[in-house]
């Protein structure tokens, strides 16, 4: 039994969807971030970076897993789904996934913090990291355009790229006119075992993000 730490995030969801596309069997602890559960030494042990997701794989001696595109990468391999195995079909699904951990996540992140969250409006922070989500996602938009997937059939780089894409509206980022992105999107919203896994550990679907951004937009 696989053993999901997480919380309502799109790291978070790329973990708990890619479990529920897998169908392996997981509880989930829900961690509470405002509160800092996740700098508590029983979780370091886990993750000493101190962030969700991770997992503990009882299976495996309880061997745990940090960085939630290593979780993805992990279950792919432990059951053979989601990545393929040729090498050049790996890399494809990787060189995606990577794209997502390395530009899509870390600029829509950033994004957040200083639309959203920064008690400070600081202009020039929300337009860099705004137009740089942009475009990105503008990337991802011309890939989609000749292609139903990002690397083949449906893989773990389409989860992780979508769990943060799909939250455009919350880092202020405009995709109307990204038209090939949004067929992709809508496409995933077909999976049941997307929506399960958005649900994990609450509630996050479209209506949702809207409403919670409204909610923090009032604070």
């Amino acid at each position: 039994m696989i053993t999901l730490y997480t919380a309502a995030t799109p790291n978070g969801h790329k973990a708990s969807v890619t479990l529920e596309e897998l169908g392996l069997p997981y509880t989930v602890a829900s961690l509470n971030l405002m509160q800092g559960e996740q700098k508590k030494p029983e979780f370091l042990a886990i993750n000493p970076n101190g962030r969700i997701p991770a997992i503990v794989d009882s299976e495996e001696d309880n061997f745990p897993v940090f960085e939630s595109g290593a979780i993805m990468i992990y279950l792919a391999e432990k059951t053979g789904k989601l990545l393929p195995s040729d090498i050049r079909g790996r890399s494809r699904v990787i060189q995606w996934l990577m794209f997502q951990m390395g530009g899509v996540g870390p600029m829509m992140g950033q994004a957040n913090v200083f639309f959203r969250y920064m008690p400070e409006k600081i202009q020039a922070a929300i337009d860099r990291y705004q137009n740089e989500s942009k475009r990105l996602l503008t990337v991802l938009d011309g890939h989609l355009k000749d292609n139903e997937y990002l690397a083949g059939d449906y893989s773990i780089a389409d989860i992780a790229n979508f769990c943060w894409a799909r939250t455009h509206n919350w880092s202020g980022v405009d995709i109307s006119d990204l038209e090939h992105l949004q067929r992709w999107m809508n496409q995933l919203y077909q999976r049941e075992a997307v929506l399960r896994g958005l649900k994990v550990p609450e509630d996050m679907s479209p209506a949702k993000i809207i409403e919670a951004a409204q909610t923090m937009v009032q604070r």
